[in-house]
């Protein structure tokens, strides 16, 4: 299955998901499924993702003074994201969340050579992330089995796939397994008969420099710092 592919299956399955359950809570039980779930320390759940990632290309002084490359900049590209919620509650309008994740992920460093006669390139790079997200979540007072949310907190993600990419090839960017970043993002709590189906949008900002940096490769000297940013659109299932 493509990324195309996954993304469709994922917004038509959360959106039957949703009509189906919605149909069956309000003729069954009326608004007040937030009551028993309401009463629960803590819950576990699912994550179903998509998202789109790229770099933050800073270039290097070598920028400059090279005379090959005269552009460098990075594309976005598609991933989806399978996970584990961890939820735990602190009062009535915090929770405190870990949420495991395998994220597959694209992202490519385009160039543009100076001289007119060799044509742009690009270098891609495939991952597969373990990510350790930690969040703290602020929920707003239900109304009608629903509740808006805002959350932010830390991320550190692990590349699996970093060593296949080394043993491709000497002559590409190198981007380190390791990076750390910070989340912010909002959603929507939709409490139903048998689980809380909760829409997410995040951003993703990493800090740490994650280029590998290669003096005696000009696509990796004229590059000073990349960092890593990710935008996510979740669809949890708690409960």
């Amino acid at each position: 299955m493509n990324i195309k592919s996954t993304i469709r299956f994922l917004g038509a399955f959360a959106l039957v998901t949703v009509n189906f359950f919605s149909a069956d809570a309000q003729s069954a039980r009326g608004n007040y499924n937030f009551l028993d779930f309401n009463q629960k320390p803590y819950y576990f759940g699912i994550t179903l993702a998509y998202n789109s990632s790229n770099f933050k290309v800073y270039q290097s002084k070598d920028f400059i003074l090279n005379d090959s490359i005269n552009v460098v900049e990075s594309v976005t590209g598609p991933g989806f994201n399978l996970g584990i919620v961890t939820n735990l509650k602190i009062g009535e309008n915090f929770d405190v969340r870990f949420l495991p994740t395998l994220s597959f992920g694209e992202r490519n460093i385009n160039y543009a050579p100076t001289r007119i006669d060799r044509r742009p390139f690009a270098r891609r790079v495939e991952s597969v992330f373990v990510e350790m997200p930690i969040q703290a979540r602020y929920k707003s007072a239900p109304f009608h089995d629903t509740r808006l949310f805002v959350i932010a907190g830390v991320k550190y993600s692990f590349d699996v796939a970093s060593d296949s990419r080394s043993r491709q090839a000497e002559t590409l960017v190198k981007i380190a397994p390791n990076d750390f970043a910070f989340e912010i993002g909002a959603g929507a709590q939709m409490f139903l008969p048998y689980f809380i189906f909760s829409p997410e949008i995040k951003f993703s900002h990493g800090f740490n420099n994650i280029l590998i940096f290669d003096k005696n490769l000009d696509e990796s000297s004229i590059i000073d710092k990349v960092l890593s940013r990710t935008f996510t659109l979740s669809f949890h299932f708690e409960g």
